[in-house]
């Protein structure tokens, strides 16, 4: 689930630099067992930062440890669990072995050489090469400091009977999707239930129409000051606002655990998420139909991309003292059989080539990820210093779009020049 974290100061995160050569790291990994030729248990910590993953990977440790009796996984997964990384980072205390979302704290301390390299690794054989040139483009390194396991996709999630009764089509283009949504309106019933307690979940859609309509590049371009938000995401702006005019009444006093429960109960026809909420709604609501379509974010229907990217990577600590056990269970996890049972039980997509996703719901995703039409998620290009999923949230409440842009580039500098 793609959640926002706190920021840490920026010094805090400098500190990470030379975790490569720190005495602490050094006395965690003495202190975390011995090793399998003195026929004593080692131990290994497996940090995780999903914590509605947290159930499908205690059974994929307790797999492991049953099948090496001479090394112990312990699975670590603390609330708001990218904050403590860099906290853990800044005391030189990488864990063992890493999840994590390809994300900007993933490109932050990959970029300080906390992580193991991979580069030409026969662990990153089978990977998919698509997901690993987009480590690599986040990075901007040809260094590859992780391993993708799985990855996720966001869109739209739809009622299907509701859909039925309304007597309407899946929407490919924004004027479609609209159109659906005023019908569902005028007949009295929600079109989208938000969430917008939880200010992470506004960029589930905002990722839609910044990657649609814009293209990542697009802060490359930022980075290097040739364009401005001001000047180039009015209508990214526009069509966030939109979407408001068709939720419940309360969108700002109910959050994610709120949505997944009401959309559940048919409390709306379309819920602005990704498949990672998926697990949660059927889990309210056993019996209930769902379909998903990319998020139509322009009247170009080709154009519209399914947002997907690396959800879970696995990287290794450099500075182990078990890298050879470490390896071992990176190897375990990333075996046909147990990314299955991952994607299966997380109603993710595989980054592991020869495993499919096979669950019928995610049909209307397939085409997509068959014909390579897939976008990654904005927010990983955005640093998460600048807390866009909060200036999101205000511009929600607010509705002043000039003030919001012109806050997106005042936070972006901000950032920017405390490099």
């Amino acid at each position: 689930m793609k959640k926002t974290i706190k920021p840490v100061v920026v010094s805090v995160l400098a500190m990470s630099v030379l975790s490569a050569c720190g005495s602490n790291a050094a006395d965690n990994n003495a202190n975390s067992g011995g090793n399998a030729s003195s026929g004593e248990k080692v131990k290994v910590e497996f940090f995780q930062n999903k914590t509605e993953a947290k159930a499908t990977f205690d059974k994929l440790v307790a797999k492991f440890n049953e099948a090496n009796p001479n090394i112990v996984v312990t699975q670590v997964n603390p609330p708001d669990a990218e904050t403590v990384l860099k906290t853990r980072a800044a005391k030189k205390d990488i864990p063992d072995v890493v999840g994590i979302g390809a994300t900007d704290t993933y490109k932050t301390l990959s970029g300080s050489g906390l992580f193991e390299d991979f580069t030409g690794d026969p662990l990153a054989e089978n990977i998919q090469p698509a997901y690993l040139q987009m480590l690599k483009d986040l990075t901007g390194s040809d260094e590859l400091n992780g391993l993708p396991f799985s990855s996720n996709a966001s869109g739209v999630i739809y009622n299907k009977a509701m859909f039925t009764e309304a007597g309407v089509t899946v929407p490919t283009t924004w004027d479609e999707f609209m159109a659906v949504a005023q019908k569902f309106k005028d007949s009295g019933k929600n079109a989208f239930y938000l969430t917008l307690k939880d200010s992470w979940t506004t960029l589930t859609p905002f990722n839609s129409l910044s990657t649609i309509i814009k293209g990542n590049d697009f802060f490359k371009e930022r980075a290097a000051g040739t364009v401005t938000f001001a000047d180039s995401f009015n209508e990214v702006a526009e069509k966030l606002l939109k979407l408001t005019e068709y939720g419940q009444k309360d969108i700002f006093g109910k959050g994610y655990n709120d949505g997944n429960t009401a959309f559940a109960k048919g409390e709306s026809a379309m819920y602005l998420q990704g498949v990672w909420a998926i697990p949660e709604i059927v889990k309210a609501n056993p019996s209930i139909e769902l379909g998903v379509f990319p998020f139509p974010a322009t009247n170009d229907a080709a154009a519209n991309k399914v947002i997907s990217g690396v959800d879970t990577l696995l990287t290794i600590s450099k500075n182990t003292k078990h890298k050879e056990e470490a390896k071992k269970f990176v190897d375990f996890l990333l075996q046909p059989e147990n990314v299955s049972l991952y994607i299966n039980e997380q109603k993710a997509f595989p980054a592991v080539q020869g495993v499919t996703q096979d669950d019928p719901t995610m049909d209307g995703f397939k085409e997509a990820f068959t014909a390579g039409n897939l976008a990654d998620f904005a927010d990983h290009y955005i640093p998460s210093a600048m807390k866009v999923d909060t200036i999101n949230q205000s511009f929600l409440q607010k509705k002043d779009i000039k003030a919001y842009l012109e806050q997106l580039d005042k936070e972006w500098d901000k950032v920017a020049n405390r490099k």
